[in-house]
């Protein structure tokens, strides 16, 4: 394989980019794209050797292409500050170094495992959670619905062995938090591109999502954790589709007001 860059964008990451970019140490440059941290994210990145660069947000995928095109790699490893890169996918990237470039195909889909509540989760859609994460620059694109946006590439993509270690939220306040911001995000651009919420789907579509989630996933072998898991996913679920269906059939006052 040839040079490898690692791209990550934060906003306020102190506490995670510095094991992040300990654990891509192997790659031939690392590049961190920040948004108005305050906390000490940049100074960090600097001093664990990272090449360091600042770009106004527009959006998740707007950042991530920001920080595909600064790549001087011909193959990009994207990994979030709150993740790392276990030995045995390091290994698993190292090998492919020792492949002809020909036999590559554009892109890797990498397992991710999720550290929650306490525990690592083994169920619940979020194992093995594959993430499109390790492409071929020049064959790979953003695509998506906001703020899942997701890498994609042209050709062939294959599976590796190893996973990414995902702490995600801290606690359920936090993840409450992020849930009502990434439903806005998602409810805006559905609403954009014409989708329509009609009443019973408030209600089945979440059931559905929870009896997935829970019942055909397994949620319910990873304990309390798979149980907080899956009720979130069918919230999630219905407080998108409730507030696109707010956006399509009501109209408040410009002050606000009833």
């Amino acid at each position: 394989m040839p040079r490898l860059s690692a791209i990550i964008i934060t906003r306020n990451e102190a506490s995670n980019i510095g094991d992040c970019l300990d654990s891509l140490a192997f790659c031939d440059e690392r590049i961190v794209v920040d948004s108005d941290s305050t906390d000490g994210t940049l100074l960090i990145a600097r001093e664990k050797g990272a090449r360091v660069a600042t770009h106004g947000w527009k959006g998740f995928g707007p950042q991530k292409n920001y920080a595909l095109s600064l790549a001087q790699g011909d193959w990009v490893l994207s990994i979030d500050a709150d993740e790392r890169v276990t030995p045995r996918l390091k290994a698993s990237i190292e090998e492919l170094r020792t492949r002809p470039p020909a036999t590559l195909p554009d892109g890797f889909w990498i397992a991710r495992r999720t550290r929650y509540l306490g525990r690592w989760i083994n169920h619940s859609t979020w194992y093995p959670d594959y993430q499109m994460r390790l492409y071929r620059k020049a064959a790979s694109y953003w695509d998506g619905i906001a703020p899942h946006e997701t890498a994609r590439v042209r050709g062939p993509a294959e599976k590796l062995t190893g996973e990414l270690l995902h702490y995600t939220k801290r606690n359920l306040t936090e993840h409450q938090e992020v849930l009502n911001s990434y439903t806005s995000l998602a409810a805006e651009y559905l609403h954009n591109h014409g989708k329509r919420v009609r009443g019973p789907e408030l209600l089945f579509v979440p059931l559905a999502v929870f009896f997935r989630t829970y019942i055909v996933k397994q949620g319910f072998r990873d304990g309390a954790p798979g149980l907080i898991i899956s009720l979130f996913t069918a919230y999630s679920v219905f407080l998108k589709y409730a507030k696109v269906w707010e956006k399509t059939n009501v109209t408040y006052p410009r002050n606000n007001k009833q």
